[in-house]
């Protein structure tokens, strides 16, 4: 069996999830490499690793947020549409499918992740052209078909 290497801080000693998250990342993966079981701080690994599924979730919503802004915005102030607001859509639905294609398990919760991302969005929609945020429908009123491949002017 390898010997895992070992990352140490300034003083030697193993480096700390607390003090440094580079060095200890680096640590944790040489452990397992290494099949080091007893070595790894499993707690916090655990943390980071719940971490990186709430990122690629995160990262999705984030991209549905953005398209739903910019359609809501598209909508309902047909006079002020811009090649920056269609531009921003395809490129969050590259980022979206992106996301998708890396991460199949988030198609199941797409429905979520679309509703939660349209509440911030709605809300976004009504501070930036300010218009009341009652003129917003209260559910997403787009299908994710729509959210991905509708088509819009300069796009």
């Amino acid at each position: 069996m390898a010997h895992p290497k070992r990352v140490a801080n300034q003083d030697g000693a193993d480096a700390p999830y607390e003090a440094d998250l580079a060095a200890w990342a680096l640590e944790q993966a040489s452990y397992l490499r290494a099949r080091a079981w007893s070595k790894l701080d499993l707690s916090n690994l655990i943390e980071e690793v719940e971490a990186v599924a709430r990122t690629e979730r995160n990262a999705l919503t984030s991209a549905f947020r953005i398209i739903l802004l910019h359609m809501l915005k598209w909508d309902h102030q047909p006079s002020h549409q811009t090649r920056s607001w269609s531009t921003s859509i395809r490129v969050q639905r590259l980022a979206a499918l992106e996301r998708l294609e890396d991460s199949p398990s988030l198609s199941a919760q797409v429905d979520q992740l679309m509703t939660r991302a349209y509440r911030k969005a709605r809300i976004e929609a009504a501070d930036e052209t300010g218009l009341a945020e009652r003129i917003f429908p209260e559910a997403c009123p787009y299908t994710l078909d729509e959210i991905l491949n509708r088509a819009f002017p300069w796009s």
